[in-house]
């Protein structure tokens, strides 16, 4: 009796097998179970968020690639991979939340549980890696003016994004093979979506491996990155107080600033989620942190970076009057 039962890979005694269940039963995701009284309230409000994140990142990404100028500017050749970054990482987490709360179910397969898993930590980590780019094209930009053509060359932007791509896709790819060998003692993942801590949770075999990984591989790339954005934005802090216009000192630093919060917002709630041992796990505070950076920045980096940026709001105002040109020449063309 004192035995400890030995499971196989991704298996485990389910409370509730029913007779369709294969070799890989279900998990159960739970983030929200906590509050089935504001079930509805949550699907109206994530649905709410969702639709405005998906359409304001497609805009904005609409915006970029029909302007040409702005297409060819290493700033915002990177902030339209990052608004597709930001469209995928919530187009992989909040569907199925939505689905479940609206089908009223919390299931979801082995299989789909790693492959949201996957592309979670796949597109996560590239919007690490782009933050650090948008820093230092911004340094490079206010810093050495002069260089700024040669440095951020096209050629040099396409380099570092599929640098980004491919570093986070390996990042995410060995995650997800350690994860694919644990054995689990539980179907029920206390989140809202599949990822690796509330996942190690539930693990019941060797982890050790993976813990460690988590702390000095994403440490590596989380902190790492994070002090290049920050002695990046130092660089330009000192370089701007040499602005003799105060105005100029005044636009530089909001904008800097501005991109500080996003920045805060990102690393704060990613250093607090991953950043933790397995003893002192809380799964509410996760859930909170991961709404912030899933759902909340990415509303944020929407005005932020983009919607109080002059020249984009430049190119919204020209695409709104050639729409408007096209409407009334169709409207006098059918009369």
């Amino acid at each position: 009796a004192g035995s400890q039962l030995t499971l196989l890979p991704h298996s485990f005694p389910s409370r509730a097998m029913d007779e369709n269940q294969t070799k890989h039963p279900d998990f159960l995701l739970l983030g929200l179970a906590s509050w089935p009284e504001h079930e509805h309230l949550f699907l109206a409000l994530f649905f709410t968020l969702y639709l405005l994140n998906m359409l304001g990142n497609l805009l904005i990404i609409l915006l970029i690639c029909s302007n040409g100028q702005l297409l060819h500017a290493p700033m915002y050749f990177f902030l339209s991979h990052f608004s597709f970054m930001d469209i995928s990482v919530t187009s992989t987490t909040i569907p199925k939340m939505l689905h479940n709360l609206y089908m009223g179910r919390k299931n979801i397969t082995y299989a789909s549980c790693l492959a949201q898993m996957y592309f979670f930590m796949a597109f996560d980590p590239t919007k690490n890696f782009l933050l650090g780019a948008m820093a230092l094209d911004c340094c490079m930009a206010i810093c050495q003016p002069l260089h700024y053509p040669v440095v951020m060359s096209p050629t040099r932007c396409h380099i570092m994004v599929s640098i980004a791509w491919l570093l986070a896709h390996l990042h995410s790819l060995m995650h997800t093979v350690l994860m694919s060998q644990q054995s689990f003692c539980d179907q029920d993942i206390h989140h809202f979506f599949c990822d690796s801590q509330p996942l190690l949770v539930m693990a019941c075999s060797e982890k050790h491996l993976n813990e460690m990984l988590n702390f000095f591989e994403g440490g590596i790339i989380i902190i790492g990155n994070f002090l290049l954005i920050l002695v990046s934005y130092a660089l330009i802090v000192h370089a701007v107080l040499w602005v003799p216009s105060a105005q100029g000192q005044g636009k530089a630093f909001q904008t800097c600033a501005s991109h500080l919060i996003v920045v805060t917002l990102f690393y704060g709630t990613a250093i607090g989620v991953y950043f933790q041992s397995l003893s002192t796990y809380s799964g509410d505070k996760d859930k909170v942190a991961t709404v912030m950076y899933t759902v909340v920045t990415p509303m944020l980096n929407l005005f932020i970076y983009s919607l109080r940026n002059a020249d984009m709001k430049a190119a919204l105002h020209r695409s709104l009057a050639k729409l408007r040109n096209v409407l009334t020449s169709w409207s006098w063309g059918s009369d």
